[in-house]
């Protein structure tokens, strides 16, 4: 049984998280940062959505119901913040800052950026997080199933790590101008995806 659970929470994870599918976002976001501030801001936002799901995996239904706070609320905020990223990439405006040299500013552009959008809402989001209530909620308070989830979760959030580690190389071969183009396309994209975060938190809300 406990292998049953590691292989469906694992599965379900894994394609809810999806890191293959985060290199391109995770490229363009980071585009302009040095090789150093990517890997960090890699790690920060992995060590987030970690904090996050874990979180979620042992108090997270018990939070959002004392905090009167639904998971279509959830959606709908998370896209409309990540409307903004999404607009700031597809005018510049996030090269354009990200291009600063001065040594504090990319630290706090670091922190910022591994924290949203990476982290929340792309890493950890309302997808994840509603899969991670719902696989505890399987795991019926047993503390040997808790556990394989938990660390679930850490294999997971390290394959990531390990995933946006490679795409700076990815990075390399597409040069300046393959990174300013996809940066573009990928904030449409990400807009779309933001709006549809929206659709389906109204549309959630409408049904319930």
């Amino acid at each position: 049984m406990a292998l049953e659970f590691f292989i469906s929470a694992f599965v379900t994870l894994l394609v809810v998280v999806d890191p293959v599918g985060l290199v391109p976002t995770f490229i363009a976001i980071t585009t302009g940062l040095p090789v150093k501030a990517s890997r960090s801001v890699a790690l920060r936002a992995c060590l987030i959505a970690v904090a996050i799901l874990a979180g979620s995996a042992l108090a997270g239904d018990w939070l959002l119901r004392t905090m009167s706070i639904t998971l279509p609320a959830f959606r709908i905020a998370g896209g409309l913040l990540l409307f903004s990223i999404a607009s700031e990439m597809v005018f510049g405006v996030r090269i354009a800052r990200q291009s600063k040299t001065a040594e504090e500013v990319i630290e706090d552009h670091v922190r910022n950026i591994a924290a949203f959008p990476l982290a929340i809402p792309l890493m950890a989001g309302p997808g994840a997080i509603t899969a991670t209530v719902l696989l505890a909620g399987r795991a019926d308070s047993d503390p040997m199933r808790l556990g394989i989830l938990l660390g679930v979760i850490a294999v997971v959030l390290a394959i990531c790590l390990a995933v946006f580690t490679a795409a700076g190389r990815i990075g390399k071969l597409i040069g300046t101008t393959g990174n300013v183009v996809m940066s573009r396309l990928l904030g449409v994209l990400l807009a779309a995806l933001a709006v549809q975060y929206v659709v389906d938190g109204v549309r959630a809300a409408l049904a319930g």
